[in-house]
């Protein structure tokens, strides 16, 4: 395989992790309209506003960057923004589930790895208490802003109450 094929394949990648596959209350316009499908795939039909983590464009997606060391693993993480223009098109789609994934995801960028990890080992069954699983509710409300994620802990843990999967039911 070519340098020019494996570029192009680092590319395709790139594009296709930002172009996802998240309940937000507001939409992100972009020049003073809203994404639609007309915009999907963004990354091909709108890569100016198809940014990474750090900032880097599309464009500096190559593999001679990523084999010199100049594109490090930070510099293609998924954004925020990203996700939530993907929600757009979604949500112009029809697809309001899909969109809805998008903004939830969307919440969670700004939560450290680890921490998603620990929640999400909090989040099975017979693992915490109700108040442990407000308590991470509240965090992900009052530190990350995480409000949509917030309310689904929040259910969760009314759920796994009323089910008997809190820590100490089995």
């Amino acid at each position: 395989m070519n340098q020019e094929a494996l570029e192009n394949m680092v590319r395709d990648i790139l594009q296709e992790v930002n172009s996802g596959a998240v309940k937000t209350t507001t939409s992100k316009k972009v020049s003073g309209n809203t994404l639609t499908v007309r915009d999907y795939p963004l990354g091909t039909k709108r890569p100016e506003l198809v940014k990474t983590s750090t900032k880097k464009s599309l464009d500096d997606i190559t593999l001679k960057n990523v084999l010199d060391g100049t594109i490090k693993p930070e510099d293609v993480r998924v954004t925020a923004e990203t996700l939530k223009m993907q929600a757009q098109v979604a949500r112009d789609a029809g697809r309001a589930t899909l969109a809805n994934n998008f903004e939830r995801a969307a919440e969670l960028t700004i939560v450290p790895d680890e921490r998603i990890l620990e929640i999400y080992n909090a989040m099975r069954p017979y693992r915490s208490s109700k108040a442990e699983l407000f308590a991470i509710a509240d965090e992900l409300e009052n530190v990350y802003h995480a409000t949509i994620c917030s309310s689904y802990v929040r259910e969760a843990a009314e759920l796994y109450q009323e089910r008997k999967k809190l820590k100490g039911d089995n």
